[in-house]
């Protein structure tokens, strides 16, 4: 189940622009101020080489996968560079079911109450409200009234230590972690400040981090 990479941390960084040379450093600052899920886009500069770096360098200690995922071909590359996690932008049923296929853990991201419940049915292991900044705490407060306690709802989208705590009071499981915690160019030693202000933010709200 995802909730034993979430229980620990349940913030997922997301390192989108990082470059190979830089993924080890980060997913070291980041595993060290208690952080347990971590992604790289698609997007980025060589992600299938950071993945497998930050796999290697992070082993078991840390779920690490990829974002922005846009098609199914890419399940199985990311599968090979020793992803475990799908992280998605939209609720492609047919992606989700293929890293289901995988064996890999799929977070699609979802706007509407159909697609959330679409993308549950498909087999998503969490959900992802995105863009949180546009959707915010009103409707994630109405939706955790219908979505299974079960499914983690994760909001993504202009999170920072400051604004998670209402979202939390409407039902936010965790967080995705995105400029406010990595940016390219971004030091690793900026990065561990960063996550441990993240997770000491966590730990306020009443959360173990």
């Amino acid at each position: 189940m995802i909730r034993t990479w979430l229980d620990p941390l349940p913030l997922i960084a997301i390192l989108r622009g990082i470059r190979p040379e830089e993924a080890a450093d980060a997913g070291r600052a980041l595993s060290a101020a208690g952080f347990r899920v971590i992604e790289v886009p698609m997007n980025s500069p060589e992600p299938l080489e950071s993945i497998r770096l930050l796999s290697s360098a992070l082993g078991d200690h840390c779920l690490i996968g990829a974002g922005t995922v846009l098609n199914i071909e890419h399940v199985a590359q990311i599968a090979a560079a020793g992803g475990r996690l799908i992280v998605m932008p939209h609720a492609d049923t047919a992606i989700i079911a293929a890293a289901k296929r995988a064996g890999m853990y799929c977070v699609p991201g979802v706007a509407t109450p159909t697609e959330a419940f679409a993308a549950i049915h498909a087999g998503a292991d969490a959900i992802k409200l995105f863009p949180a900044e546009q959707l915010g705490p009103t409707v994630l407060k109405a939706w955790r009234a219908v979505v299974p306690r079960t499914i983690p709802v994760l909001p993504v989208g202009g999170i920072t230590p400051e604004s998670m705590a209402p979202y939390v009071a409407a039902g936010a499981d965790g967080f995705g972690l995105g400029s406010a915690l990595y940016v390219p160019g971004r030091d690793a030693d900026d990065i561990g400040r960063r996550a441990l202000a993240f997770a000491q933010a966590w730990k306020l709200l009443g959360h173990s981090a």
